[in-house]
């Protein structure tokens, strides 16, 4: 997906607010649309964002500029089918799609959320990107497609049997601020249920493809008992196709420093090159005072 970037200029904002998540079976990204938000300290309340997508899906199409703001609206009681999550809940997610500290006293805390979209593809990218999470013992939300599920449900099993979130990212990652109701309740319905069938449980968070919503989406989202989010700080990993990985590996890593503040939530894409640059680009992190939000500890409001 795309970005809705804090730690940047308006200006730079802008500059990548038109390239989205569009490609190709083998990965190489191309740019569709872009979130159009201030990249500064965090994005402005309300700023619109649009999301890219590593892969080219059944329906894409190129993505401009979302229809409407995807900043969160309230939310009304869930649905009885869905799931709620459990455990202590010390984190919840600001206007800007920060993750900040339910104690305020903890403001000085630096943490980030990662996250990876448009899952679940392929083994050879997924494990590597798993591995390293263990390694540094750090958990993060996969925000996962329905009809990949479909086509790689092991590989959703996997995610979740290594401890990881599981999000909802729509069925067939189209533009949902541009659908009707039945449409936008199919979408992510079905996500839910696949889901659920396959590894017992219903996603609590939702991004929406390319960032694009509507007031729709976001009442059927907390329908569905989710919490809607984009993003504040962009990876780029789907903007670099042509580049040698050693390139793509340092242009990740320079990028999400570039925009880094305590509560970043980073997108990132299941992409071989991101797969490549996590362990340094983690590594960097943790050398800058920077812990992971676990997702189970983040306030959904359901």
């Amino acid at each position: 997906m795309l970005k809705n970037v804090a730690g940047w200029s308006v200006v730079g904002a802008l500059a990548v607010a038109l390239a989205a998540c569009g490609g190709n079976g083998d990965g190489n990204a191309s740019p569709s649309a872009v979130p159009t938000v201030s990249q500064t300290s965090s994005p402005a309340a309300g700023a619109s964002s649009a999301a890219p997508t590593a892969d080219s899906t059944p329906s894409e199409s190129p993505s401009p500029t979302p229809s409407a703001s995807p900043s969160p609206s309230p939310s009304p009681s869930p649905s009885a089918s869905a799931t709620p999550q459990t455990g202590a809940k010390t984190y919840k997610m600001n206007k800007n799609y920060d993750i900040v500290p339910l104690d305020k006293t903890a403001n000085s805390e630096k943490v980030v959320l990662l996250t990876f979209d448009d899952g679940p593809k392929d083994e050879k990218t997924l494990k590597p990107i798993l591995d390293t999470l263990d390694k540094h013992h750090a958990k993060a939300i996969f925000f996962v497609n329905g009809y990949r599920v479909k086509a790689h449900p092991e590989l959703l099993k996997e995610i979740a049997q290594r401890g990881q979130t599981v999000g909802n990212h729509s069925y067939e990652h189209i533009q949902l601020g541009k659908e009707n109701a039945e449409s936008i309740k199919a979408q992510i319905g079905k996500v839910q249920d696949i889901v659920e069938a396959t590894i017992g449980k219903r996603p609590v968070f939702f991004r929406p493809p390319n960032a694009s919503a509507n007031d729709d989406v976001h009442k059927i989202a907390a329908d569905n008992g989710l919490l809607f989010m984009t993003w504040s700080n962009g990876s780029l990993d789907w903007t670099m196709p042509g580049t040698k990985i050693k390139d793509k590996t340092q242009a990740i890593i320079d990028n999400v420093t570039d925009q880094l503040h305590s509560g970043s939530n980073i997108l990132m894409h299941e992409l071989a090159w991101t797969a490549a640059a996590l362990d340094q680009l983690l590594t960097t992190l943790e050398g800058k005072g920077y812990t992971f939000v676990d997702p189970s500890t983040i306030e959904t409001g359901f």
